[in-house]
Parts: C-alpha cells; structure tokens; sequence
C-alpha cells in the first residue's frame, strides 16, 4: 500500500471516530492521530464539527496541539511550551519529521547547520541517522545526503496541510505561472510560424536554383550536339578534306617560266 493510500484510509478514521465523541473525549484520539507513525495530515480531522467545538472550552489546547501538527514545527512548539501539554516521544519524533517537511518546502538544499538547530540535534551522525531513519525509509522525503558540502539534497518531499492564507498565495502563484506559460506559448508559436515562413522560402530559393541548374544543363546539352553535328557534317563532306599521305604521294608539277 502507498503512502498517499494509507494516509486517506488513516485520516477517514480519525475523522470517523472524531465524529461519534463529545468534545470531552476528543484529548486522547488527537493524541492518537498525532502520534501515529504513517499519518502527516490533520486539515481533515481539525475541520471536523466535533473538533472544532473544542475552541474556547477548557480542553482548548487539544485543539492547539492538533493544529501545531497540522501547520507547526518543532520550534513553533518550544516557543509556546508554556501553554502547550508535554509532547509523548512519539509525538515529539513526528513534529520533529513535520519540520523536515516544512523546511523542504522553502529550500531543496537543506544545510546540516540549520537541521540540527531545527531539530535540536546536536552532531552530524545523529541528525544522518534520523533523516535516514525517520524521514527518507518513512517514505516522507527522498535526497541526498552530502557530507562534503554538510547538507541534505531533497529530491522529493511529502505536501503538508496547507496553512491559513497559504491556498490564497498559492493560487496567486499559479496564476502567475499561467501567465508567463501563456506568454512563452505565444512566443512559441511566433517563432513556429517565423521557422515556417522561412521554411517556405528556402523551398522556393532550392526550387529556383534547381530550375536554373536544369536550364545551364539543357542549354549546354544543346550546345554541345550542335557542335558535333557542325563536325560531322564537315568531315563527312567529298573532298571535303584530302588525306595527308595522298598528297605526299603525288608527284608534283613544275612550273616552267614564261618569257
């Protein structure tokens, strides 16, 4: 099963079960869903009617916690410790992943310096061991890890739940790149049909030069049997030309002087 299959099947269950418990009993499945090892998405179950009946209430933090782990990182939650429950070691390691995500969204070269501050990892094999581990065999990202240049190279990331205002801006982003698809499409096609005009008449300048060719070819052709039939008919005329050796051969006459 897929990771894309398995997080529906997991989020239609926290959504089902969230829809048959009272506010009150809500506390123990968020910490459910929030510590379970293939769920990344908790748009859904926060949107339930159930779970939002929790704002206000005195189990209120359920609800901020849900939503730590569907926007959050693992720095967002020691900035609000102070209002927040404990974190259990399995909700720790997933926020810990969620933020691996996060940071994968904004850069696709990730450096170890900034990892380990994030992560609150304190050497170079441990925070490997934990991209390898936790986030790279879970199936959440795919990369390379580069030692040289002390840094992730991530080559595929898992979407997290989109955040308030982020769907704004990034339908704001697609229209702008539909935009500039449009623009480089009509260049595109300007181009086409200038190749095409050209085309054309380099057609038309190859049928030329192969008519004139065709032209010197006949005219010298033409030219050329006329000359052989002028010699012909010369040689072939009676006496038209006397043989060398004949006239050789004749005796000669002489001429006696005249008195």
């Amino acid at each position: 099963m897929d990771i894309e299959q398995k997080q529906a099947e997991l989020i239609d269950h926290f959504v089902n079960q969230a829809s048959t418990l009272k506010a009150s009993a809500l506390c123990p499945l968020i910490i459910e869903a929030t510590s379970h090892p293939s769920l990344f998405a908790f748009s859904e179950i926060l949107s339930s009617p159930t779970v939002s009946e929790l704002e206000g209430t005195e189990n209120s933090f359920c609800l901020d916690v849900l939503r730590l782990f569907a926007h959050g990182t693992w720095s967002d939650y020691k900035s609000n410790a102070g209002r927040l429950p404990q974190l259990v070691p399995d909700q720790v390691l997933k926020l810990k992943q969620l933020t691996v995500l996060t940071l994968a969204e904004m850069n696709k070269v990730l450096p170890y310096d900034q990892l380990m501050q994030e992560l609150d990892v304190t050497n170079v094999r441990e925070l490997e061991d934990f991209l390898i581990n936790e986030c790279m065999y879970a199936g959440i990202v795919r990369g390379k890890l580069d030692q040289l240049r002390r840094c992730f190279e991530v080559q595929f990331a898992a979407g997290r739940d989109l955040r308030p205002g982020q769907l704004g801006n990034m339908l704001q982003t697609l229209s702008n790149w539909l935009d500039t698809s449009d623009d480089l499409l009509v260049s595109i096609q300007e181009k086409i049909k200038w190749a095409d005009s050209t085309s054309e008449l380099d057609k038309k300048h190859q049928k030329d030069v192969e008519y004139r060719v065709e032209e010197v070819k006949k005219s010298l052709s033409l030219k050329a049997d006329i000359d052989f039939r002028g010699h012909e008919e010369i040689y072939s005329e009676p006496g038209g030309v006397m043989d060398y050796e004949e006239d050789r051969s004749r005796p000669k006459r002489r001429r006696h002087p005249i008195y």
